[in-house]
C-alpha cells in the first residue's frame, strides 16, 4: 500500500533571505532546454544533506494553467521537485552532467486551504530539502542514487510535501540498457478525446488516445514543449503521470481533474511504442492507476483527490 505524507506547519526560517527569485537557474541544470520551463531560481546548501532553495511559478504556465481561482497546477510541485533532483546532484554530488538520471518513484501531498494563490505575479516559492539515501559505490567519486524531500511555503506558511528517489546511469551504461529500445513515438491519426473531457484545454496537450480496451498513453504532440521538452528514448514520468490525471478525468466523467496527492512508482522503462494502456481503478477519492504493455506493468500508482 502506498502512503501519503502530510505537509507541517511551517514556523519560518530566517535563512530564507538568502534566497533570490530574479533570475532562473541554469536551464541546463535542471535538463531543460527551453529557459520558460525553469522554474528554479536559487539554491543554497545550509548543512550536510539539507539544502533551501526557490522556484518561482508563473502566473501563465503555458501547459499547467491556473484554475479558476488562481491555484496553480499540483503538477507544479512535481516539476519543481524533478528539477532539484537534478540540480542538487550535479551541483552538489558531483554526478556528472553526461549522466541519465532515472525516477524510481515521486510522491505529493498538497493542502488546497494553504497553497498559492498565482492572481498578479509569480508564486515566490521557499523549498527545504532533506537528501538522504545516497548510494556511492566503492571507488566512485559520485553517488549511483538518492533519496529527496522537499516541504514547500510562501510566506512562511507550508502548503505541501514532495519526495521521491532517483538513480544515476553513466552514458555507457545507459546506452547498454537501452539497446535495442524503440525511440520514435507512434505515428498515425488516432481517436482521442475531448480536451475539455481530459481537463485540459488544448488538442495538444491530450496525451490520450482511444483504444478498443480502454485508453492509451499516447501524446497528440510529440514535441509537447513541456512534456517532451528535450526528447527522450522513453516516455518520461512528467508524461506518465499527466496521462494517468487524465484517465481518471475520463473515468470519473469529469469529477476528479485535480490531484491533491500522489504516488507514482516506475517499474521500468514505458516505451513511446506500442502504446502503453491506461489502466485505472476508482476508489472513493482515489485512484489506483497501472501503465502496462503487453504482459508486463511498467508503472503503478495512486491518485487521490478531495
Amino acid at each position: 500500500m502506498m502512503h501519503t505524507r502530510q505537509a507541517a506547519p511551517d514556523t519560518g526560517d530566517s535563512r530564507s533571505g538568502l534566497l533570490s527569485w530574479s533570475r532562473t537557474v541554469e536551464r541546463e541544470l535542471v535538463h531543460r532546454a527551453s529557459v520558460a520551463e525553469v522554474l528554479l531560481t536559487d539554491v543554497h546548501m545550509c548543512g550536510p544533506g539539507e539544502f533551501l532553495a526557490a522556484a518561482a511559478w508563473t502566473r501563465s504556465h503555458p501547459t499547467f494553467r491556473r484554475g479558476r481561482d488562481d491555484r496553480h497546477s499540483p503538477w507544479m510541485v512535481v516539476e519543481t521537485l524533478r528539477q532539484l533532483g537534478i540540480y542538487i546532484p550535479l551541483r552538489y554530488y558531483a554526478v556528472s552532467a553526461t549522466a541519465r538520471f532515472l525516477i524510481t518513484d515521486v510522491a505529493f501531498t498538497l493542502d488546497p486551504a494553504a497553497e498559492p494563490r498565482a492572481r498578479q505575479a509569480a508564486s515566490e516559492i521557499t523549498c527545504r530539502v532533506s537528501v538522504d539515501g545516497v548510494r556511492t559505490p566503492r571507488g566512485r567519486p559520485a553517488p549511483a542514487g538518492l533519496r529527496m524531500r522537499a516541504r514547500f511555503s510562501v510566506g512562511g506558511r507550508a502548503f505541501a510535501v514532495a519526495w521521491g528517489g532517483a538513480r544515476f546511469v553513466d552514458a555507457a551504461a545507459y546506452a547498454v540498457l537501452r539497446a535495442g529500445a524503440r525511440t520514435a513515438p507512434p505515428g498515425g491519426a488516432r481517436r482521442r478525446p475531448r480536451p475539455a473531457a481530459a481537463g485540459v484545454e488544448s488538442p495538444a496537450d491530450v496525451v490520450l488516445s482511444l483504444g478498443r480496451t480502454g485508453p492509451l498513453m499516447d501524446a497528440a504532440d510529440p514535441r509537447h514543449p513541456f512534456l517532451f521538452d528535450h526528447g527522450s528514448d522513453h516516455v518520461p514520468g512528467m508524461a506518465l503521470l499527466e496521462a494517468a490525471r487524465q484517465a481518471v478525468a475520463l473515468h470519473s466523467a469529469g469529477h476528479f481533474t485535480r490531484p491533491t496527492a500522489c504516488h507514482m512508482k516506475a517499474l521500468r522503462f514505458t516505451e513511446h511504442s506500442p502504446p502503453a494502456r491506461v489502466e485505472c481503478v476508482q476508489h472513493d477519492r482515489t485512484s489506483v492507476f497501472r501503465f502496462r504493455q503487453g504482459d508486463s506493468a511498467t508503472a503503478v500508482g495512486v491518485l487521490r483527490y478531495r
